[in-house]
């Protein structure tokens, strides 16, 4: 699946976490439980494919950032205060500059091409740096996104002049900022709120956080993801790699395993997030816009003067990362 991974195993397996207890591993995450959140179906799955290994590991989730606060869910996996989470990995670009790269504008474009990012040397480095800090990717997962907003359709960059905007990073804030829009940031668990009491007139997040935070209920138009996606986020889910140290080989092995299923399984549900985001807001009365290729290219006209710019200028590496990242077909 990984070769950081494997590599990870390989290489336990000889230093030796010998002997590993039965353990229940604590996973947390920000979004809604039960039926209806793709990240949190992922966790799940990966708590049922342990149990049916059999090799001494449960999973006990804890949705809802019920454990801990969206953000902190990054110090909580590295520091091994929590075993499993599903996180966006641009929220902890405040200590690491360089996962904005993993939301940039326009970076990814569509599904399939995300699916060739996963393994891609643009990936690899972005993975060694999870894997620095104390966590290791053990799910990839890209989730598409659009805009929603209480006034009017964002379309072209004059259409959110002058509105308040939540976005989900520094990059696609410094894009919004650059066509005139307010910056309010907040998590993705948030915008229900921020929109409902006019901090908010408008947001771009997840497919899957539109519908399962349903934000259609204070939405007056959506501008879906469609063949001019801009928005894409890079939402692994992470396992804490003093847990990970932890185990014996099998329970490396299994766990690995289950990390394919999930995979596996979001990625036959990607595209079908997207259909289902559409239909729910059309079904609850809320208008569903798709954004032009000329609107999506002045968009990234604006992105290219602000967050790539900034980007390059200001994290290491950054100009190389956005090169290889643009070099995957």
């Amino acid at each position: 699946m990984k070769a950081i991974l494997l590599s990870a195993v390989c290489a336990t397996a000889l230093t030796g976490s010998a002997i590993a207890q039965d353990m229940t591993l604590r996973a947390s995450h920000q979004w809604p439980g039960g039926k209806g959140d793709v990240r949190d179906e992922m966790v799940q799955l990966i708590g049922e494919e342990l149990e049916k290994a059999d090799v001494g590991l449960s999973v006990q989730v804890f949705p809802g950032a019920s454990l801990f606060k969206p953000r902190d869910q990054w110090g909580a996996v590295t520091k091994g205060q929590v075993d499993l989470t599903a996180f966006p990995l641009d929220y902890a670009s405040g200590r690491h500059p360089e996962f904005s790269a993993t939301l940039m504008p326009g970076l990814v474009g569509n599904h399939d091409r995300a699916m060739r990012l996963n393994d891609s040397p643009f990936m690899d480095e972005i993975k060694k740096i999870i894997e620095d800090a104390g966590a290791i990717v053990i799910s990839d997962a890209w989730l598409a996104g659009g805009f929603v907003s209480s006034e009017e359709c964002i379309t072209t960059p004059d259409s959110a002049q002058g509105q308040t905007l939540r976005a989900a990073g520094p990059a696609f804030e410094e894009m919004l900022a650059g066509a005139g829009a307010s910056i309010a940031s907040m998590p993705s668990s948030e915008i229900y709120t921020g929109m409902q009491q006019n901090v908010l007139t408008g947001a771009n997040t997840s497919s899957g956080s539109l519908v399962s935070y349903r934000i259609y209920e204070v939405s007056k138009c959506l501008t879906a993801p469609g063949e001019n996606a801009l928005w894409f986020m890079y939402e692994p889910i992470l396992m804490s790699k003093r847990t990970f140290d932890r185990l014996n080989e099998e329970q490396q092995q299994a766990v690995m395993a289950a990390g394919q299923a999930a995979e596996d399984y979001f990625a036959g549900e990607a595209k079908k997030l997207d259909e289902d985001l559409i239909k729910t807001y059309k079904d609850n009365g809320v208008e569903v816009v798709q954004m032009s290729k000329e609107n999506y290219d002045a968009w990234l006209n604006i992105a290219q003067e602000t967050s790539y710019k900034n980007f390059a200028e200001k994290v290491p590496n950054g100009q190389e990362l956005i090169d290889a990242a643009l070099a995957v077909e």
